[in-house]
């Protein structure tokens, strides 16, 4: 989708959403208000604004349809026919996130534009992704997830119990800051469990281990749990 189609479809989602859900309608207004004087060209320059916007489009697409389904029925059909994690972010998440003051919302907005955007865990959390898929898990990404929620993957095994994960190598003496930190952001969006791991990259084996502990503690780690790895 090219730069002025997301522009367009912007628009048309926020005339839709205005008579299904109008808290999402505000929502992308906002992120249209952000974007609608950039011009295509210095759009298509920005590929984390655009990813960003795609993800939007996608979910907001799927939301709107399962919203205007005429029975809580027929909205549950929608749902059980998603993954567990679709279902998870679609049930669950996302409406939080369409209905919520997001207080980080604004600083992130601003670092997409600036392309201060800096995914220093992006090759970590891709390898660990594939690796999950590998043995037959499942995981989810986005971007609201990350810079808004803490969570860099959502990580779903056997026993189809999603579960929020962030990646860190940050150092041992701002470990504990920063774990405190995602616990009070998981705890705002009500998100009941959550795993944070944090790796050492000389470590040749840890790819392997943080996708057991993933996978482990997707099945098996209690409600109300937030539980430190590294």
């Amino acid at each position: 989708m090219q730069a002025k189609e997301i522009k367009d479809k912007l628009q048309s989602l926020i005339e839709q959403a205005s008579s299904i859900d109008p808290n999402l309608a505000r929502r992308l207004d906002e992120i249209n208000r952000w974007v609608k004087n950039i011009k295509p060209g210095s759009l298509t320059a920005k590929p984390f604004v655009l990813a960003f916007l795609l993800e939007v489009i996608t979910d907001s697409t799927i939301w709107l349809i399962i919203k205007s389904s005429p029975s809580e029925a027929e909205q549950k059909a929608k749902f059980d026919q998603m993954t567990p994690i679709e279902r998870y972010w679609y049930r669950y998440l996302f409406p939080r996130w369409i209905n919520a003051n997001d207080s980080k919302f604004y600083i992130w907005k601003q670092k997409l534009m600036a392309g201060e955007f800096n995914q220093v865990d992006d090759d970590i959390i891709r390898d660990i992704a594939q690796d999950i898929v590998q043995r037959e898990g499942s995981f989810w990404q986005r971007y609201i997830a990350d810079l808004s929620m803490a969570t860099d993957l959502i990580v779903c095994n056997r026993n189809h119990q999603p579960l929020c994960i962030q990646i860190t190598s940050v150092s041992e003496q701002l470990n504990q800051q920063k774990y405190q930190a995602w616990q009070n952001t998981l705890r705002s969006w009500q998100i009941e469990r959550g795993l944070f791991l944090s790796y050492n990259p000389k470590n040749a084996n840890f790819v392997n281990q943080l996708v057991n502990v993933a996978l482990y503690n997707s099945d098996y780690l209690s409600g109300g749990k937030y539980l430190k790895f590294s």
